[in-house]
C-alpha cells in the first residue's frame, strides 16, 4: 500500500530548511503534497499563486512530489488529497510545543491521520521564514539559507513597497 503524505505551511518565503524536510519527506513516503496554506492568520509578503510557484521551482526535480494550495481545515485537505501523515518540521523545543497541540487536536478531528515529525538539519535549525525576510529587508546575506530566486523575489518585493511608500508631508517640511 502506497502512503501519501502531506506537508503543509505558508512558506512565505520557501526556505532551505524546508526544502530540506520536503526532500527527507520524500525518500520516506511514496507521495508527498506540499500544502500551501493560502489564508493564515499572518501578513504575508508573497500571493498564494507566487508561494506556490516558489515551491514549485524549488523542489521540481523531487518526482514524488507536488505542490498544491489549500484553504480551510488541514485534516479536510489531508482527506481531500488522500494523504494517511501530515508531516512536520520541529527546529526548537518551542515548536514541539506548538506542533503536539496542533497534532492532538487534527488527532480528535481525524484519528485516521497521523503526525510525523522531522527535525530539522542542524544547518538550517536556526532558520525561520520571518527571519530570512528581515534579513533580506535589511540588505543581510541569505547564501543556503533560501534558493537564489527566493533571494531575489524578496528583494524586488522589499524594493517595491519601498518605492510604493509615499513620504509623508510632515517628514519633508
Amino acid at each position: 500500500m502506497a502512503t501519501s503524505a502531506i506537508y503543509p505551511g505558508t512558506f512565505d518565503p520557501i526556505t532551505m530548511g524546508h526544502v530540506d524536510i520536503a526532500r527527507r519527506a520524500a525518500a520516506i513516503f511514496d507521495h508527498v503534497t506540499l500544502g500551501v496554506y493560502d489564508t493564515p492568520a499572518k501578513t504575508l509578503v508573497f500571493s498564494t499563486p507566487e508561494r506556490v510557484a516558489m515551491a514549485k521551482r524549488a523542489l521540481a526535480d523531487v518526482p514524488n512530489l507536488e505542490v498544491q494550495e489549500f484553504n480551510g481545515l488541514l485534516v479536510e485537505f489531508a482527506r481531500q488529497v488522500g494523504a494517511k501523515v501530515i508531516v512536520r518540521g520541529l527546529r526548537a523545543v518551542s515548536d514541539f510545543e506548538i506542533e503536539t497541540q496542533m497534532a492532538l487536536m487534527n488527532r480528535k478531528m481525524a484519528p485516521e491521520v497521523e503526525v510525523v515529525c522531522l527535525v530539522t538539519s542542524l544547518q538550517y535549525s536556526f532558520l525561520s521564514a520571518s527571519l530570512i525576510k528581515e534579513i533580506i529587508k535589511l540588505g543581510g546575506p541569505s547564501e543556503g539559507l533560501v534558493p537564489d530566486f527566493v533571494t531575489d523575489a524578496l528583494r524586488q518585493k522589499f524594493a517595491a513597497q519601498s518605492e510604493a511608500a509615499p513620504v509623508p508631508r510632515w517628514l519633508t517640511s
